[in-house]
């Protein structure tokens, strides 16, 4: 797997020569870790580097650790900053993809309409493209992934929150504002609460969310059996625990519905399970066998990501190559 992903298809016809190298930098913002990649124009992984974002307040802190990343990988592989041609940063939250502006998130405090791509240009004096991190899952996903090639399909990641990528004619759509694929504010049958706020979580998310297993089997009153995350439940499931098979059957029932409910709108053949919930064997196995006894028009084909937690990386690769070549058509 990991050779897989550390060469990747080339995206340029003929692979540079070592005396033209240039590069392009991926960056996957979340609210606890920062991580980036560093890759040729052919789309080789050359270096990583990863940092905790724990404690950071404010845009400015998170762009230094950004530009800093970015230095210290370009610098590993004895390049100057000159020879960086684009970057492209995956947040967790509603981008204006045009503008490169984080317009809102629930995971970076004090994150609102911020020119997230002009402050980096600024600092890095490459141009820079911003997305939701979601999308930049499917992005790599349909690149390198289990959705590679594919022109329709629901890229659905769900860890602590729940979010979806959704890719129609070989496109994101990505809606008026900027907000499709927020279906963790679905309301589905046992998730029918509206949040009162932007900054709470949404009726689906507070369900079948990480952070929403956790908080139901904590009103199951157990006291023999600690758990720190979701994943650890749906384990307990597979060794038979009634009460983890219980929210296992919930969770799936919910997702199933999500599910069939965007196979009617969309009509997609094929959806990808992401996330550290999502790539759950019990939950996966838990849907395609529901999704087999219900009438789904379209039989939509349910799998789980392949490229696990570096799709948004790897996303964020492919849209700094693609916005590398937007750029050298319009020079």
């Amino acid at each position: 797997m990991q050779r897989e992903i550390e060469n990747i298809a080339a995206v340029e016809e003929n692979a540079p020569s070592t005396r033209e190298l240039r590069y392009v930098a991926g960056a996957d913002l979340g609210g606890t870790n920062l991580r980036l990649a560093l890759a040729d124009l052919s789309g080789k992984i050359l270096t990583r580097w990863s940092t905790s974002t724990v404690g950071l307040r404010g845009p400015e802190a998170v762009i230094q650790r950004i530009c800093s990343g970015v230095r210290s990988m370009l610098q590993e592989v004895s390049a100057s900053c000159e020879l960086l041609r684009s970057i492209a940063i995956g947040v967790p939250g509603v981008a204006d993809v045009e503008n490169g502006i984080v317009v809102a998130t629930s995971y970076l405090m004090g994150w609102r309409d911020v020119p997230l791509g002009a402050l980096i240009e600024s600092e890095l004096n490459v141009p820079a493209v911003v997305d939701n991190d979601v999308n930049m899952a499917a992005i790599g996903e349909r690149w390198a992934g289990s959705a590679k090639d594919a022109r329709d399909f629901v890229f659905l990641a769900i860890g602590t929150g729940i979010g979806a990528g959704i890719v129609l004619n070989g496109n994101l759509f990505r809606g008026s504002s900027w907000a499709a694929g927020e279906i963790g504010y679905m309301l589905l049958p046992g998730a029918a609460q509206i949040p009162s706020t932007s900054d709470e979580p949404g009726a689906l998310e507070s369900m079948i969310g990480g952070e929403g297993i956790k908080a139901q089997w904590k009103k199951l009153r157990i006291s023999e059996e600690e758990v720190s995350n979701a994943t650890e439940i749906f384990d307990l499931a597979l060794d038979g625990n009634p009460r983890a098979l219980t929210l296992l059957h919930q969770s799936a029932t919910m997702l199933t519905q999500a599910i069939y409910n965007i196979s009617l709108i969309l009509n997609c053949p094929l959806f990808v399970l992401g996330g550290t919930v999502g790539l759950h064997l019990a939950l996966c196995d838990a849907v395609q066998r529901m999704l087999g006894r219900w009438n789904v028009p379209g039989n939509p084909q349910v799998v789980r990501s392949t490229l696990g937690p570096d799709a948004q990386l790897l996303g964020s690769l492919r849209f700094a190559l693609d916005s590398t070549r937007t750029c050298n058509r319009l020079s």
